[in-house]
C-alpha cells in the first residue's frame, strides 16, 4: 500500500520526496507489525467506543439529526520537542500581549491614543463591552483560557489562524482521543517519550481556584444546556474537576453574593467558569429575553465578590478583524518581535482592502468577523459565479463585518479512510489550549488537531465534515532511540537481567541523539539543537529550556525594517507577500496491571506483535 504525499502541500509525516520524517519512525514501525487488517478492526472498535461513552457533539440545523459522535482518525500527528520550543514561547508571547491588549482598552486605552490600532475598530466591535469598562478584574487576567488556531503553510511556517478567548472548546475532545488511543493501540505507546496531556484538569481547577475572592471558594461550570454544541465538553470538564456543572436557573443572587441551589441548601459561588456568551450571561446586563444567565450576576462581578472565567469583554480581542493587528499588539506591549506569523488579512472597513477584496472574490476566503465553528465562509475558488456575487453584495452591505484572507493549502497528514481500506493525505489544523495563570502559562503538550475528513476540503471544523487525532508531542527530536526501538519491536526482549521493562522504557524515552545530518528539520525559532548529545534528562532539559530563551532573544534582534501591520498593509503589497492561508478523555493515563487491565486491552497487547506490515515501500507518485 502506497501513500504519496505530493508536492503541493507540506505533509507533516514525509517530504515531497517521501521520505519519513524521523519523529514518525517508530509510529512507522508499529504500524508495519500491526498490519493493515487489525488496525481496520481497532479503527472500528474505537468508533464504538466514542459511540459508548456520548463523546458527540451538535450540528445546528441539521434535518438528520443534530447530536453525532466526534469523527476520530487513529493516526497520531508528531510534534518534535524542538518545533514544540519555538510554538510554547510564540503562543505564551502572543497570549501576555493580549492580555496587556484588553487591560488596556477597558481603561486608559493608550494603544488607542497612540493610532497603534484604530479607535473605530475595537469601540465598533460587537464584543466590546461598555458594561465592564473601568471593572479591575482578578489578578489582572482577562483571559484565563485559550485556544489558538495554528496552520502550517505550504513551506511548513506555522501561522496563527485566529486566537478564541471567549469559551474555545475542544479540549475534551483532546484528552478522550489519547485515553481512546492508549486503550486501543497500547504497544502505539511504548518508548515513544510521548508528553502526557493529563494534567490538563488538575492545571485548570487550580487556576479557577486561584482567581476565588474567598479562601477554598467553590468552583462551578456554567452551561447553557444540553442542546448546546459542546455539552458533552461542559459536563466531561466538571466531572473531572470535581465541580458541579450548573445551568442558569441553578443559580441566583441575593445579597450580593451568587447562590447556588442544592438539596441541602443554597451554596455561595465563588468563581464561574462560564461557557456562555457575554450576551446570554446576564438579562439586567445584556439580552433581557436571555433564559440562560443569572439576574444579577454582572453587579456581583463588578464589587469583585464572584469571579468569571474568561472576564466578559474578552471577545473584542478574537474579533477576526482585530486579530491582524496582534503582531502590533506584541511590538507595542512586550517590544518583542513576533514569533509567531498571521495570516494575512484584509479588513472589510478599509475602502482600499475592500476594493480588492471585491475585485478578488473568486480567489479568497471570507470570514464574518464574529462568526466561528466554520459558519458564515465563503471559500472563493470553491464557490459558484452566483455564491460568490451574493456573498460580495453582503460584504458591500456590512463591510466591517467581514474580513478576507489569501487562499492556503493547509498541511496534509495520512489519514485512515475506512471505505477504501487506504491512507489518503487530509488538511489539518492545530487548536493549542493554554492557561494564563498570575505568575506563569501552561501549555498542554500538543492540543486539537482537527482533520478535513472530508476529501480535498480545506475546512476541518466538525460542523462542517471534519474530525480530529491524537497529538504527540515528544521529549526528543527523532528518530525513535534504538533501544526504545528495541522494546517497542520486541517486547522485553533485549532487556538486561533483572531490569523491568517500566525501567527500559523510562531509560529510553530520555534518549534523544542524533546525527548532524538529522540536524535540520522545521524548527523556527526555539529548536532544540539536534547535533548535540541529549541521551541524559537533565541535559534535555537544560536544551529545551535553553531553545525558549534562545526564543525570545531572537525576538528582540534588529532584523532591519519590521513588516508592515497586515491589517494596514496596501492589498498590492499583501497580494505580493510570500506567506499563505488556511486552514478525551486522559482520564488518568493509568499503569494497569495486568490483573486489572480490560479483556479488550488484554487482547490489544497480545495481538500487536503478531500481524504482517501495514505499509509498504512509500513510493512517491508525481501527481497530487
Amino acid at each position: 500500500m502506497n501513500y504519496d504525499p505530493g508536492q503541493k502541500f507540506f505533509d507533516e509525516m514525509f517530504t515531497s520526496s517521501g521520505e519519513l520524517r524521523p519523529h514518525y519512525e517508530g509510529v512507522r514501525k508499529y504500524l508495519e507489525q500491526l498490519g493493515l487488517p487489525e488496525f481496520s478492526r481497532r479503527t472500528e472498535l474505537l468508533d464504538v467506543a466514542f459511540r459508548n461513552q456520548g463523546i458527540t457533539f451538535t450540528v445546528y440545523g441539521d434535518n438528520q439529526g443534530t447530536e453525532r459522535t466526534f469523527p476520530f482518525d487513529p493516526v497520531p500527528r508528531i510534534i518534535p520537542a524542538g518545533e514544540w520550543a519555538h510554538l510554547e514561547a510564540g503562543l505564551t508571547q502572543r497570549v501576555r500581549a493580549l492580555n496587556a491588549f484588553l487591560n488596556d482598552i477597558y481603561h486608559e486605552g493608550q494603544i488607542l491614543a497612540d493610532g497603534v490600532i484604530p479607535s473605530e475598530l475595537v469601540y465598533t466591535s460587537a464584543h466590546f463591552r461598555r458594561e465592564v469598562h473601568g471593572l479591575n478584574v482578578p489578578q489582572g487576567i482577562y483571559t484565563h483560557i485559550v485556544g489558538t488556531d495554528l496552520i502550517r503553510d505550504e513551506k511548513g511556517e506555522y501561522l496563527v489562524l485566529e486566537d478564541n478567548l471567549r469559551s474555545p472548546s475542544g479540549v475534551s475532545y483532546l484528552l478522550s482521543n489519547r485515553d481512546a488511543m492508549r486503550r486501543i493501540y497500547p504497544g502505539m505507546f511504548e518508548g515513544q517519550g510521548v508528553r502526557s496531556v493529563q494534567h490538563y484538569a488538575t492545571a485548570l481547577l487550580a487556576l479557577l481556584q486561584s482567581m476565588s475572592p474567598r479562601e477554598d471558594g467553590t468552583v462551578v461550570v456554567l452551561t447553557p444546556g444540553m442542546y448546546n454544541s459542546a455539552y458533552f465538553e461542559h459536563a466531561y470538564l466538571a466531572q473531572q474537576m470535581g465541580v458541579e456543572l450548573v445551568e442558569g436557573r441553578d443559580l441566583f443572587v441575593d445579597g450580593g453574593r451568587v447562590w447556588m441551589r442544592t438539596t441541602g441548601g443554597r451554596q455561595q459561588v465563588d468563581v464561574i467558569y462560564r461557557r456562555v456568551d457575554d450576551d446570554f450571561l446576564d438579562p439586567l446586563a445584556f439580552r433581557a429575553d436571555s433564559a440562560l444567565g443569572v439576574a444579577g450576576l454582572v453587579e456581583v462581578y463588578r464589587q469583585g465578590r464572584v469571579a468569571i472565567a474568561n472576564a466578559i469583554g474578552t471577545g473584542v480581542a478574537d474579533d477576526k478583524a482585530v486579530y491582524a493587528y496582534v503582531p502590533e499588539m506584541i511590538r507595542y506591549y512586550l517590544n518583542e518581535k513576533p514569533l509567531l506569523n498571521n495570516v494575512p488579512t484584509y479588513l472589510g472597513w478599509n475602502p482600499d482592502h475592500l476594493a480588492y477584496m471585491v475585485e478578488h472574490a473568486a480567489e479568497l476566503v471570507f470570514k464574518g468577523v464574529g462568526e466561528a465553528g466554520g459558519y458564515g465562509m465563503l471559500i472563493g475558488p470553491a464557490a459558484t459565479r452566483q455564491e460568490v456575487a451574493e456573498y460580495v453584495e453582503k460584504v458591500k452591505a456590512a463591510p466591517r463585518e467581514f474580513i478576507a484572507q489569501p487562499v492556503v493549502g493547509l498541511s496534509r497528514h495520512p489519514t485512515f479512510y475506512s471505505d477504501t481500506d487506504a491512507f489518503e493525505p487530509a488538511h489539518i489544523d492545530l487548536r493549542p489550549y493554554i492557561l494564563v495563570g498570575p505568575d506563569h502559562v501552561t501549555i498542554v503538550p500538543g492540543g486539537l488537531t482537527r482533520v478535513a475528513l472530508r476529501r480535498g476540503s480545506l475546512v476541518v471544523n466538525s460542523s462542517q465534515g471534519g474530525g480530529s487525532k491524537d497529538t504527540w508531542v515528544l521529549d526528543h527530536d527523532g528518530p525513535l532511540p534504538s533501544a526504545a526501538m528495541s522494546q517497542l519491536l520486541g517486547g522485553n526482549k533485549g532487556l538486561a537481567p533483572g531490569q523491568s521493562q517500566s525501567q527500559s522504557q523510562s531509560q529510553s524515552q530520555s534518549l534523544g541523539g542524533q546525527t548532524q545530518s538529522q540536524s535540520q528539520f522545521q524548527g523556527g525559532f526555539g529548536a532544540v539543537p539536534l547535533g548535540l548529545d541529549s541521551s541524559q534528562p537533565e541535559r534535555r532539559e537544560a536544551l529545551a529550556g535553553e531553545a525558549q530563551v534562545n526564543a525570545y532573544e531572537q525576538s528582540h534582534e534588529e532584523t532591519g525594517q519590521p513588516p508592515e501591520l497586515t491589517g494596514g498593509a496596501a492589498p498590492e503589497a499583501q497580494a505580493q507577500a510570500q506567506h499563505s492561508y488556511q486552514q478525551q478523555l486522559e482520564k488518568t493515563e493509568l499503569a494497569h496491571s495486568d490483573a486489572a487491565k480490560s479483556p479488550l486491552e488484554v487482547e490489544m497487547e497480545a495481538q500487536d506483535a503478531v500481524h504482517p506490515p501495514l505499509i509498504e515501500p512509500f513510493d512517491r507518485k508525481e501527481n497530487d
